[in-house]
């Protein structure tokens, strides 16, 4: 098959040997390869019931199919296991250069299984597999371990690492590939579970593709494409951030205090630039990128901090850290951000499972549920970035009461605090919610709420859409509303588990859509489909996540929102009194399960998974005829 390595590398740590298995032609004319074709495995390989951070648990880590190809912002590879932090089916997507280095090393998947006695690394050269051991680079820190790597390894290679949030098992830890994250549904807990420090890669083959030349016009095209597409610009100026005024200010969706808001409020009361809004931050803090590998439109903004440890460069922070460490904590000052950015990257935490656990944290504490002998004398009122650093720290460490309070993400803090303090937890299945209020964006709601990794606004990506419906004549779709949400759902949901199995970058959707990717597989793999062919593998995959989420006992009582968005409307600003009313989510369930063919309980029915050719899936978990 011409653009597959052709193997994929099985590395089992409790026995410490790699195995190296032919990639299966027919699984790849189902799937494709990536996100889709990992899923699969993850379904088959993972049983009912395996604890995720035991021994059955797997972490994979799959290239997207069209990853290293030369084609711009095709930079993905998906990371698939089962979550500690949901129970449920996990994913995480980074724009690594190990996706390429591990396709120019001969492979299109690696899976990684078992569990070490010690700590290890992992080093993959072509053919050569190493397990190496690890324990002094135990206790150190995500950035420095990679340091380290590369100082011994040279230059060339790829590294990963996870930081001491990983090593001390936080459901809410994340992994580091050279300061890009993966980061949700705590997939760094998986690998320090397995004693797994560090995976260090480099791959000197050359792929072979079907059509060189083809390919050599398509990624010509599609930089001029990408180029000229408006929206360029202020993603490279600005970054992921460039459109924050604009929800905070115009639409009333950038959640603040703990979702207290729809919106910064210090912003909204001036009516002027909040201080964190990339338009104001960027000219005085930017000084480099680090672009994904073949990014043609970096969103990339690496700061230098100058007030709180000078002279350290981090990158970001992006969008969701804007929020989750910025207006979720009432912190209105874009360098503090940044620190506290940079250290969840070397401690290993995800910015937004930890900004949103120490947002409920802090309101929990001016409510006085949580008392200064509770937070280790932290002072953890909104605001306060020196507390707001401490806790991050004491939450890597698992140090101290607030630390092991939080460790482990806002659902089993509020289970462990309990007086009611679960009605202001901002999570759904366990995993804290991203930055869009989406009391006033009803379509995202319902995303988010049948989401199967829990509150993901990429597994759909509808904000855009939603949010700008009506600008782009989608005039059935009101964010407002209630109304028409079931297959607007269900078909972006296809569609981005279509791009996590190329390697799309997502802030190309509104460019690439659906109809650029037939030419390109071609051209790569010679595999001539069509776009009913692909968004059915979107839609394939998307099933196998719920089935697997299903076989570990979800159903419709787990599609559900936080109370707060539920029962308090937002109370001032451009959305003010939107709420989802119970009887709204309810009637989107209604609407997105029929558009699903499945049950009303949220259930796949065994004419869907076969009719996708999930025969086997059908059997175990399917109802209906």
């Amino acid at each position: 098959m011409k653009g597959y390595a052709g193997k994929i590398l099985r590395v089992n740590l409790t026995e410490g040997k790699a195995t190296k298995e032919d990639l299966p032609e027919e699984l790849v004319k189902k799937f494709l390869g990536g996100l889709a074709l990992a899923s699969y495995y993850l379904y088959k390989e993972v049983p009912k019931g395996a604890d995720p951070l035991g021994e059955e648990n797997k972490l994979i880590f799959a290239p997207g199919v069209l990853v290293g190809t030369g084609l711009p912002t095709l930079s993905k590879s998906s990371l698939v296991f089962k979550s500690p932090l949901t129970g449920g089916f996990g994913r995480s997507v980074v724009g690594a250069k190990m996706g390429v280095a591990l396709k120019k090393a001969g492979y299109d998947m690696l899976i990684i299984e078992g569990k070490a006695d010690k700590p290890k690394i992992l080093r993959i050269k072509d053919d050569e597999v190493e397990i190496l051991d690890a324990e002094d680079l135990w206790g150190k820190d995500a950035l420095e371990t990679q340091k380290i790597l590369k100082e011994k390894f040279g230059k060339n290679v790829t590294t990963a690492a996870i930081g001491p949030a990983g090593e001390n098992l936080s459901l809410i830890s994340s992994v580091d590939f050279e300061e890009r994250q993966a980061a949700r549904a705590g997939v760094g807990a998986v690998m320090g579970s397995k004693k797994l420090k560090a995976i260090v890669v480099e791959g000197n083959r050359k792929i072979e593709y079907h059509d060189e030349e083809k390919l050599k016009e398509l990624i010509k095209k599609w930089i001029n494409v990408i180029k000229d597409h408006p929206a360029t610009k202020a993603d490279m100026d600005y970054g992921s951030g460039e459109f924050l005024d604009w929800m905070n200010r115009e639409r009333g969706t950038f959640p603040s205090r703990n979702w207290q808001w729809g919106y910064f409020q210090s912003a909204y009361d001036t009516k002027g630039y909040t201080e964190i809004d990339p338009y104001k931050w960027v000219p005085k803090l930017r000084v480099g990128r680090n672009p994904c590998p073949n990014c043609t439109k970096p969103c990339s903004q690496v700061v230098e901090l100058k007030k709180y440890k000078p002279g350290v460069k981090v990158d970001g922070p992006e969008y969701e850290t804007l929020y989750s460490l910025g207006g979720e904590l009432e912190i209105d000052d874009a360098e503090a951000v940044a620190y506290l950015n940079y250290l969840c990257d070397i401690y290993g935490l995800d910015t937004i499972s930890a900004g949103v656990t120490i947002g409920w944290a802090m309101e929990a504490y001016e409510r006085g549920l949580l008392t200064k002998e509770d937070t280790d004398g932290l002072d953890l009122r909104f605001g306060n970035i020196e507390a707001a650093a401490e806790a991050l720290r004491k939450m890597a460490y698992r140090e101290g009461n607030i630390g092991k309070l939080l460790a482990d993400g806002v659902k089993r803090a509020s289970e462990k605090l309990g007086k009611d303090s679960w009605k202001f937890a901002i999570h759904i299945k366990g995993l804290e919610l991203p930055a869009y209020d989406v009391r006033g964006i009803k379509g995202m709601a319902l995303a988010l709420a049948v989401s199967y990794r829990g509150a993901c606004h990429l597994t759909a990506g509808v904000y855009g859409t939603e949010l700008v419906g009506k600008w782009w004549k989608f005039e059935n779709i009101d964010r407002l509303s209630h109304e028409n949400k079931g297959f607007e759902i269900k078909f972006h949901e296809d569609l981005m588990q279509l791009y996590d199995t190329l390697g799309a970058c997502k802030f190309s959707r509104h460019m690439f859509f659906l109809e650029g990717f037939p030419e390109m597989v071609y051209a790569v793999t010679g595999l001539n489909v069509d776009k009913s062919y692909l968004i059915t593998v979107g839609e394939r995959m998307y099933n196998i996540a719920r089935a697997f989420n299903v076989r570990e006992g979800f159903s419709r009582k787990d599609d559900t929102l936080p109370w707060r968005i539920m029962h308090e409307p937002i109370p001032k600003g451009p959305s003010a009194g939107a709420r989802v009313s119970p009887k709204e989510l309810e009637h989107m369930l209604d609407e997105y399960y029929q558009a699903r063919g499945w049950s009303n309980e949220g259930i796949p029915t065994k004419a869907k998974l076969i009719s996708l050719d999930l025969d086997d899936i059908a059997e175990e978990v399917g109802v209906g005829i």
